[in-house]
């Protein structure tokens, strides 16, 4: 009987070890789930943003360390307005971005990331803040001549560079391109190498992207493909529409975030701050809503 006794006091005992524990390290750090995101980072006044570096979206430059680019400023500057002054970045790959923001590593995705269907699924996006056309990079010369993701397809040998995780992965499956000849990259910098080094015969990105990592090229052998013509996917040229994602458990975030956005995009504020990554008026969403770009393909 003593020794049942014991045991219970020791299980009882255990128990409440462990309680007192996960409180001691919720006081120490560890994230409190029972407040929502948008009051917890009022109250700290920091924020941290998940990142994939492709210029000129979010990147870290490497001259100052700031992260940067045309994601991580208008969050500066929408969550400045929402009391929030302090903006961290964490690098994350971009295959990884959207599991480290449900995880909780990160509060928004900052990215620069398209408003797809099946993230829409996964994630509370923002209204767009952007929208593009496609690009590819090639060697010097263009050696197989290709100027569109048709002509990747019907050069038997050619080898796409896609990063993992990115829309390009999908345009070129549906434009029926062999999973062979695929290669996918952590990043966009890894499959311009990749082109520079013969890995792959061309690198499918947005126009800005392939245009940025081609001005910041000094070795002289690659090019953006020119011509080029955009895929064609049911019946369309695909253009892509960039946002910030958030937890879907962060709607009253998202909403409030998007009443200050909404106020900004296309102002002459944010025309003159996101100039020098290279959009201009021609990049702007137009009329088209984050509510229509998740219902596509119902």
């Amino acid at each position: 009987m003593k020794k049942i006794q014991w045991n219970l006091r020791n299980a009882i005992f255990g128990i409440t070890s462990a309680i007192m524990a996960v409180g001691i390290l919720a006081a120490c750090g560890g994230e409190d789930r029972s407040r929502d995101t948008l009051e917890r980072v009022r109250e700290e006044g920091t924020i941290r943003i998940g990142y994939a570096n492709e210029a000129p979206y979010a990147f870290r430059d490497s001259e100052t360390g700031r992260v940067t680019g045309e994601a991580p400023e208008i969050a500066r500057v929408i969550l400045g307005r929402m009391g929030v002054e302090e903006v961290e970045g964490v690098l994350t790959e971009f295959g990884s971005l959207i599991p480290a923001l449900n995880a909780g590593r990160v509060d928004i995705v900052a990215a620069g990331m398209y408003v797809l269907p099946e993230r829409c699924a996964q994630v509370a996006f923002s209204e767009p803040t952007y929208s593009i056309g496609e690009a590819i990079m090639v060697a010097d010369g263009n050696p197989l001549e290709l100027h569109s993701y048709e002509d990747i397809l019907n050069h038997d040998s050619a080898r796409l560079g896609v990063v993992s995780g990115a829309i390009q992965v999908g345009y070129a499956q549906e434009m029926g391109i062999p999973s062979d000849r695929l290669v996918r990259f952590p990043d966009a910098p890894s499959a311009v190498e990749g082109v520079r080094a013969g890995r792959v015969d061309a690198y499918g990105g947005t126009a800005l992207t392939v245009q940025d990592l081609l001005d910041r090229d000094t070795s002289g052998r690659i090019e953006r493909a020119a011509p080029f013509t955009d895929p064609v996917i049911d019946g369309e040229e695909v253009r892509g529409y960039g946002a910030f994602a958030f937890r879907q458990a962060d709607q009253a975030f998202v909403d409030e975030f998007n009443r200050h956005l909404l106020e900004f995009i296309g102002t002459e504020e944010h025309q003159n701050l996101v100039r020098e990554f290279g959009f201009t008026e021609m990049e702007l969403p137009g009329g088209v809503t984050t509510a229509e770009l998740c219902a596509r393909g119902e």
